[in-house]
């Protein structure tokens, strides 16, 4: 039975159960597809993986590629390192860039101040990742929808949102399109494509796929573009979503700003591989790495992987290195795991607002005395906006229940009705001056 049951793995096993001669006919027929077709050059059949067999036992390296290199294309002086790859874009369109650029940081450190004034209830600020926003941003179609994290306000500064309303989603005003419901820098704009922050980490990453491949299936030529940081490619929610885009072949850009540290637990704690763009391949997907602090790279590379993802119908990821000079927000303290020569370092030498200043001032294009010029009337701009925000009322408290439900449910309305008898009978005990009647 045992040798039987060997060769009942083979080919000839009903031969073999026949007379001699013809066990010897299929020890022959089996021969002939040994020869025809040898061990050497059989070619796996498996469903699951494209690979071909090996004779000895070697378990793959995580080092068996050499780093994934960062493509750039000015140096930090603001030289332009490969003429081909320059962008050439208009004196107009650099110097937006650099005023979009510029206007955030100025806009970053007047809200950081006024939360440590006590004036908002929380802030964080985008410094040092400024050319990670406009060069991807500026890439992009304006019909375009983004899903953004919450360190992405330039990308939506970029697309024109006035400060005004940056202003008063911060305080929660009643000019606040939110109402005053979301925390502070959870901003959104259905009129310019930007969908609403949400706290949680990597939830937009499933939904922006649901998004692109909505437009795939309306032949929309549109593409989504999901912003996301290192440590949020670590939640479950960004496997599903590269899974997803990958096999549903989904015009989306995953845009991953690698700034060193997830709050305070730097990369070398968050993985041990070669940083996010290293798991494109894997799910499938067509994966660059960027000099996160080089507008111009971070737009040829934006440009490129939109163009390609629309025609194509495929997925690109982008993983843009850069650093977060700030804290992680007005809730963290990061002296307490970095140095401050190492934020220095990169505030002073390698910061993607001095690069392209340095490009400017190398083409003719920005001197000093517009510089002073600029930063003057940018800071004014900014000041008006925070002042109006904080004399404006917050929203009345009957928002509490709308927009939510198109017909409010029973149980609602009697909440509603409890809060109107309480403020009749206690109202005197609240700051209502404060808020719209």
């Amino acid at each position: 039975m045992a040798a039987g049951w060997g060769l009942r793995r083979g080919l000839g096993l009903v031969l073999l159960r026949g007379p001699q001669g013809a066990r010897g006919l299929g020890t022959a027929h089996v021969l002939r597809q040994q020869q025809e077709f040898t061990s050497l050059e059989e070619k796996p059949q498996f469903p699951g993986a494209s690979a071909d067999f090996v004779d000895k036992l070697d378990f793959i390296q995580p080092n068996a590629i050499s780093g994934i290199p960062i493509y750039r294309v000015m140096d930090r002086q603001g030289q332009i390192i490969n003429p081909d790859e320059d962008p050439h874009l208009s004196q107009e369109q650099v110097l937006k860039f650099y005023k979009t650029m510029t206007l955030l940081n100025t806009m970053d450190r007047i809200l950081y101040e006024s939360q440590r004034q006590g004036r908002i209830s929380f802030y964080m600020t985008n410094y040092g990742e400024e050319g990670t926003h406009v060069g991807s941003a500026a890439a992009l179609d304006d019909t375009d929808v983004v899903f953004g994290q919450y360190r992405e306000a330039g990308v939506l500064m970029y697309r024109g949102y006035p400060l005004d309303l940056f202003m008063a989603q911060c305080y929660g005003n009643a000019s606040d399109p939110g109402k005053g419901r979301q925390m502070p820098v959870h901003y959104g704009c259905r009129d310019r494509h930007f969908v609403t922050i949400s706290s949680p980490l990597a939830t937009q990453i499933p939904q922006a796929v649901g998004v692109a491949y909505t437009f795939k299936r309306d032949n929309a030529s549109r593409a989504v573009i999901c912003y996301f940081g290192e440590g949020a490619a670590s939640e479950g929610d960004a496997h599903a979503g590269f899974n997803f885009a990958a096999t549903l072949e989904c015009p989306i850009l995953f845009f991953c700003r690698n700034n060193g540290y997830a709050i305070s637990t730097p990369t070398s704690e968050q993985y041990r591989g070669d940083g996010i763009a290293a798991r494109g391949p894997g799910y499938g997907i067509m994966s660059i790495r960027v000099d996160g602090n080089d507008v111009f790279a971070v737009y040829n590379a934006t440009r490129e992987a939109r163009r390609r993802a629309i025609a194509e119908n495929q997925p690109f990821l982008i993983e843009a290195m850069t650093y977060r000079i700030g804290h992680h927000s007005t809730s963290d303290d990061s002296s307490a795991y970095r140095s401050v020569d190492e934020v220095n370092y990169w505030d002073k030498q390698d910061h993607p607002i001095s690069r392209l200043h340095h490009y400017l001032r190398g083409r003719g294009w920005w001197d000093e005395e517009q510089e002073k010029s600029w930063r003057k009337k940018s800071r004014k701009r900014v000041m008006e906006a925070f002042e109006q925000a904080e004399r404006k009322l917050k929203p009345g408290p009957q928002h509490l229940f709308s927009d939510v439900y198109h017909e409010m449910p029973p149980h609602l309305q009697k909440q509603q009705e409890a809060l109107v008898r309480h403020l009749q009978l206690y109202g005197d005990h609240y700051p209502l001056e404060h808020f719209e009647k």
